[in-house]
């Protein structure tokens, strides 16, 4: 069966669950950033061969719309998010950039739902179900995958707060580049400031990373962490105002290339948690 995925870590989802009854082809692939992504001819031939196409929903994929018109695709549109405990965003929406020109996309919540496990577990019920539909003969493979990796995903869980178990209350606050981690907060007691919102489109201007800077000095930040999806200088910039320094890199919205720290959806979460608690750790 062939399966497109809209980035990488909706990928990883898919082959967990599809095993080698699919071919996966991802859009945004590892590093990539899905905010500012310009599809290129060769991704609407992929959709257009595609039996089942998993999308994150919550407005995340502005990019979509154009080239599943182009490629004329008849699969489904499968919004993983479907069912997932969302948080509202803040900013009311976001901003992508569509050949150069800024575009808003209102919504309610915050896409970046995969950033909870909870969550995480839903996308891969959504994606088994989805799966059944679209070919019954595999549908008990399917299914038993599904069970197998939301044992996985549960006792990645479980390590998560342990890692982050030894952090001080007083400690538990960092600086990212753009607000995807916000479920990653309310799930483990964390805090991120940050000069951008849910879209890495949307520019920080010097009125918001001087104000950031105060809020960081207010409320004692201790660490500044670069994205694998974006440039370094703005976080730089802050931690040299700030007086911090930098805590390591943490993967948002991508997975790694297959030789990186986080190649997996598990990877990814072991990495961003160990790197979040040796950053944040007392000196």
């Amino acid at each position: 069966m062939q399966v497109v995925a809209s980035f990488s870590i909706l990928g990883d989802f898919a082959r967990e669950v599809g095993g080698s009854h699919v071919h996966v082809t991802t859009l945004v692939g590892p590093d990539a950033d899905a905010h500012v992504f310009e599809p290129k001819p060769a991704d609407a031939k992929a959709l257009a061969r595609a039996n089942v196409v998993l999308v994150n929903g919550l407005a995340f994929e502005g990019f979509l719309p154009r080239i599943v018109k182009a490629s004329g695709t008849q699969a489904p549109m499968v919004e993983l998010a479907g069912g997932i405990d969302a948080l509202v965003d803040p900013s009311g929406g976001h901003y992508h950039f569509t050949g150069g020109r800024a575009t808003f996309h209102a919504t309610p919540n915050d896409p970046h739902a995969w950033q909870s496990i909870g969550n995480a577990k839903v996308y891969v019920r959504n994606i088994a179900e989805a799966f059944c539909e679209a070919d019954r003969a595999h549908c008990p493979d399917y299914e038993a995958n599904a069970a197998s990796y939301t044992e996985v995903l549960s006792d990645l869980d479980g390590e998560i707060r342990q890692t982050l178990a030894g952090v001080p209350a007083d400690r538990r606050t960092g600086v990212i580049g753009h607000n995807a981690f916000r479920y990653f907060e309310r799930d483990y007691g964390v805090t991120f400031l940050s000069p951008q919102g849910v879209s890495t489109g949307s520019e920080a201007s010097a009125a918001d990373v001087a104000a950031l800077v105060r809020e960081i000095r207010e409320r004692r930040a201790t660490a500044i962490f670069a994205e694998n999806i974006s440039d370094t200088r703005l976080v730089r910039q802050i931690a040299s105002e700030a007086g911090l320094e930098l805590g390591g890199t943490l993967y948002s919205d991508a997975l790694s290339p297959p030789d990186g720290p986080a190649p997996t959806y598990a990877d990814l979460m072991r990495h961003n948690a160990r790197t979040i608690a040796t950053a944040l750790a007392p000196n």
